[in-house]
Parts: structure tokens; C-alpha cells; sequence
């Protein structure tokens, strides 16, 4: 069981029977009235979320969540397969529950498979990837100013602000957290 102090962005908890992660969570104490918890649920089945206040000293269930490490082992269009590194068991995740995370996997990438009761819900990505980029316009000699960047589309699909000097072929390192360019890899 989670209390209201425990409350904290990303903790996910059991709320009204379903999985819920917690996008926002503010503590409120008013001057007058009981302090209060104000959070952003959201639904990690099915996407919804929710505006809820808890009062302080509201407790609520602890999920039966696991993240299993595993490898990316192929996309075949409508799902990602993933296998476990140990014991070689594959599970398999539609495009619609992994998101935006999609936009980061490739073949042979380890990454983190959340399951729920037994079931693949997610993904969480390392915090790098390094990707290539398949499609971007040539960086043109002497055009050096300060923070300038054009847009680059790398081979997993996903498009993602560069510096002007990066060019098609290149592999670059990604935030997969902000979604940001972050370095040339050599």
C-alpha cells in the first residue's frame, strides 16, 4: 500500500481496480481545510487519465508490476516481439500500447518490459539510443550560426531536431527521454 507522502511523478499505483501511473502530483496545504494530494492519473491499459485529490493519509494499492529485462527481437508490423535474456520466453506488444516509444526501438536493443499481473504493457527505453539517420537536408558550408537546426528523420521513423552540420548516414545519439539530439557518435 502507497500513503499520499509516497506520491511521487512516475510512481504507479492500483486505483478503482486498474493500473495507473502518476504523470503529475502536487502537495497542497491550504490555510484552511485538510492538506491535500492533487495528482494527473493516467490509465496504463488504456490511456485515459484522470485529475484526482486525495486527502493526506489516503492510502492506495501497490500494483503487481514487474520490469523484466529483455531484447528487442523484430517489429512484423502490427507488433514488437521481445524476448527475455534468460530464460528466452518472447512476449509481444502492439504499436498502440508502446506509444511514443516506438519511435525508438530497433532490432537487438535491450530495454525494459513492464508487466502487469503476467501481461506486456510497456516499455521503458535506455536513456540513449543511437540511431542513423536515413533522411536530412545537406548542412551547407559556413552556415555555422548558433543554435540553428534542421529537421532529421532516422531510420526507426521518428523525426528529431539537429545542428546544421550533421549529415544523412550519420549515426547519432538520441534522448529518448525528451525525444532530443544529443551527440555525434564516431
Amino acid at each position: 500500500m502507497y500513503q499520499t507522502q509516497d506520491f511521487r511523478k512516475g510512481l504507479k499505483i492500483e486505483y478503482e481496480g486498474g493500473l495507473w501511473a502518476i504523470t503529475d502530483c502536487k502537495h497542497v496545504k491550504p490555510g484552511k481545510g485538510v492538506a491535500f494530494v492533487k495528482t494527473r492519473l493516467k490509465n496504463m491499459i488504456d490511456g485515459r487519465t484522470l485529475d484526482i485529490n486525495f486527502r493526506s493519509g489516503d492510502k492506495v494499492g501497490a500494483p503487481d508490476v514487474n520490469e523484466v529485462d529483455m531484447q528487442v527481437l523484430y517489429s512484423d508490423g502490427e507488433f514488437w516481439h521481445f524476448m527475455d535474456n534468460r530464460s528466452y520466453e518472447q512476449v509481444q506488444i502492439t504499436f498502440e500500447d508502446l506509444g511514443d516509444t516506438a519511435l525508438y526501438l530497433k532490432d537487438d536493443l535491450p530495454v525494459s518490459v513492464m508487466l502487469y499481473n503476467g501481461r506486456p504493457i510497456g516499455v521503458s527505453l535506455p536513456n540513449f539510443v543511437e540511431l542513423t539517420i536515413t533522411e536530412c537536408e545537406p548542412g551547407v558550408k559556413g552556415d555555422t550560426a548558433q543554435g540553428a537546426t534542421k529537421p532529421a528523420t532516422l531510420e526507426t521513423g521518428a523525426v528529431v531536431q539537429v545542428p546544421l552540420f550533421v549529415e544523412e548516414g550519420e549515426m547519432i545519439k538520441v534522448d529518448t527521454r525528451t525525444g532530443e539530439y544529443s551527440s555525434r557518435v564516431k
